[in-house]
């Protein structure tokens, strides 16, 4: 009978240990009044709360709103709004987060009529996150697609505009940071490395606004070069699409190049018909 005993104890053991898990979740649901909360309450107070930008509040009470009915249409406004609540705080790790969360809602949703609006969002959250021109640009080229794929998905969408507004600022910055590392390069003595560098950037973003200085350093470049003819139709256009431009007194000091005479002709010997004899 003991060795019955003993081996009848972990059975009760295990009951005590579910009874004891029971009795806390219980005990978890009265102390915490969003859980018992329906999917539209829950949604009610985050939307109330979102609107009093008590973001870390608000996502609590949307992220149980979505929980309860994921699939429904109140759990679908609840998931889109805990992104929302993500990018409206801002900060880098809201921006991730938020990126994250808009994808979320692509992946499950992905026929929703709000999909212009959700593939906006992604494409700013990673501007937001873009860094300073002279710094690594992976982040920038990520948004930079993310807009252009807006464009290509939803061309009518009603943020298109905006959309383009973004590429445009997403340009600048790619723009500003080949122009930091041609410059760069040109400090160092990397001349045909700067050239490339700036000729790129002239064709890949011929709106970018600071033309000038781009055409300014190609043109120090091809000097460097010794590519005469390039560095004068360089400088030649910089004057004339930017007649007050800054850069005009450093033309004004540029060398010029020098051009050797050409060598007389060697005195000979012979006479002028004997010089022209055929087959000499």
């Amino acid at each position: 009978m003991k060795s019955d005993r003993n081996w009848r104890r972990p059975g009760i053991g295990l009951l005590g240990l579910m009874l004891l898990f029971g009795l806390g979740c219980r005990h978890q649901i009265k102390e915490d009044p969003i859980l018992q909360l329906s999917a539209g309450e829950s949604l009610l107070e985050g939307k109330r709360l979102l609107e009093k930008e008590k973001f870390g509040t608000a996502r609590k009470y949307l992220s149980h709103a979505f929980e309860v009915e994921p699939n429904s249409v109140q759990g679908r406004e609840a998931l889109l709004l805990v992104a929302d609540a993500h990018f409206l705080e801002g900060g880098s790790d809201n921006f991730i987060q938020a990126e994250a969360k808009y994808r979320d809602f692509q992946n499950r949703f992905p026929t929703s009529d709000r999909a212009g609006y959700v593939q906006y969002q992604i494409a700013g959250a990673l501007a937001a996150r873009m860094e300073k021109p002279d710094r690594d640009q992976e982040v920038t080229y990520k948004a930079l697609s993310a807009y252009e794929d807006l464009l290509r998905i939803y061309p009518t969408s009603e943020y298109a505009a905006a959309a383009r507004d973004g590429m445009g600022k997403v340009k600048a910055n790619l723009a500003s940071h080949e122009l930091s590392v041609g410059r760069f390069y040109l400090r160092y003595g990397l001349a045909k490395a700067a050239k490339l560098r700036l000729e790129y950037l002239l064709v890949t973003y011929p709106e970018y606004p600071d033309k000038e200085a781009v055409l300014f350093y190609l043109g120090r470049s091809y000097d460097r070069l010794s590519q005469v003819d390039d560095a004068t139709r360089t400088f030649d256009q910089l004057r004339q699409e930017f007649p007050q431009s800054r850069y005009l007194d450093e033309i004004g000091k540029r060398p010029q190049p020098t051009v050797s005479p050409a060598p007389p002709a060697a005195a000979s010997s012979q006479p002028a018909a004997e010089e022209a004899k055929p087959g000499a």
